[in-house]
């Protein structure tokens, strides 16, 4: 069973204010090599990668309010990693959520990351201690992320977290290739603003089956939380690099998550669901697809005023009949800037619209261009 792990952070959202959430869909090529999944030009990736962090940097305009910045699973190359938390550190506002995948690494390695940074996850490396010492597993591919949160003083946190659930390119007939499965999940606690917020990667958002799914144990501690403290998850992360991010699996357990009737599920009722994936332009060796990833979406209760529209960037929809409302984007490479609602503004009898988007940014002549700044050809919506 993955165990839930909170930790306290420290920031100071203003009070009544909106959250804002940049969701950076950029593409993602990945190889195979030594059974670890890489990015094929590791120097194009982190080049669209720091220019999305000198935007946020530079804090122009609305970035300014930024609150949470979100890359794809698997799209930061390892060895920028240090340079990604120089940056964050030195020029990110306080009070910032960073979000990002990093490339594979062995179970050795990850053990060592957690090591360097054990302030913030002493639980996690106990848990990886009891896997290694059950066997010679130290050189299993570990698919991991980052959560690093600059916290109201300026300080800097770096929580790291291990994918539970592998996608079939990360398994294979000979055990000890196959993906190692993390332990933990962080459900973090952010005070005194009081907003809880977890992060998932991809497949750990579905079911593995009706008893130790992840899914059942996140809306389980929610409502504990609720019925102890009257706090709930605010928000749940989901970082992917998916060629079907639209399955029907993800539908059902947004079914589940949101319409369950037999019980009551206070923890969650109210938990805005940000799936952020990479863009149409992504490549992974081995499984075959054509313009078939994009499509980060926004995910709140169905019980909320979300009307159905349909612009050239995005639109809504309920996801097929689930009982959810949905802002989903597109699939091409775009920095999708909104915010997240707030609860009085998803009170089902207030007529204000819960989501809005405030830009979107293309990539254009090695630069990211604002739409409607320039002009870009016109590309049906999917």
């Amino acid at each position: 069973m993955v165990k839930i792990i909170e930790k306290h952070v420290h920031l100071e959202f203003r009070l009544g204010h909106h959250l804002h959430c940049l969701v950076a869909q950029i593409p993602n090529r990945l190889k195979r090599k030594d059974h670890l999944f890489a990015l094929t030009d590791p120097d194009d990736a982190w080049r669209k990668v720091k220019s999305i962090l000198d935007l946020v940097v530079a804090a122009e305009g609305n970035l300014k309010r930024l609150h949470f910045l979100m890359f794809p699973e698997s799209s930061i190359p390892l060895d920028r990693f240090d340079e990604m938390i120089e940056i964050i550190e030195k020029g990110f506002q306080p009070n910032t959520v960073t979000m990002f995948g990093l490339e594979q690494i062995r179970l050795e390695e990850y053990r060592r990351m957690l090591i360097r940074f054990h302030s913030d996850n002493a639980e996690a490396i106990s848990c990886v201690e009891y896997d290694l010492d059950s066997g010679d597993i130290q050189g299993m591919p570990v698919n991991w992320c980052a959560i690093v949160v600059k916290e109201a003083t300026g300080k800097v946190r770096v929580f790291l977290e291990a994918k539970t659930h592998p996608f079939r390119g990360e398994e294979f007939l000979d055990k000890d290739h196959d993906l190692y499965r993390g332990r933990h999940f962080y459900l973090f606690r952010g005070e005194p603003a009081c907003f809880n917020f977890m992060t998932l990667i991809c497949l750990d958002y579905l079911y593995r089956d009706l008893y130790s799914s992840n899914i059942r144990q996140i809306i389980e501690h929610a409502d504990r939380l609720y019925f102890t403290m009257r706090q709930s998850l605010d928000a749940l992360f989901v970082i992917q690099c998916n060629p079907k991010p639209e399955h029907h699996s993800y539908r059902e357990v947004l079914t589940g998550f949101y319409g369950e009737y037999l019980e009551d599920t206070p923890g969650v009722r109210d938990t805005a669901t940000i799936f952020g994936n990479c863009s149409d332009e992504s490549e992974i060796e081995g499984v075959a697809c054509e313009t078939c990833y994009g499509v980060s979406f926004v995910a709140i209760s169905g019980r909320h005023k979300l009307h159905k529209f349909e612009e050239r960037e995005f639109s809504s929809d309920d996801f097929g009949g689930a009982p959810i409302c949905r802002l989903r984007f597109g699939t091409g490479t775009r920095l999708y800037y909104f915010n997240l609602p707030l609860h009085h503004e998803i009170d089902p009898r207030t007529s204000r619209v819960p989501l809005k988007v405030h830009s979107v940014l293309h990539w254009q002549d090695e630069k990211w261009v604002r739409l409607g700044d320039a002009q870009e050809p016109q590309r049906e919506f999917p």
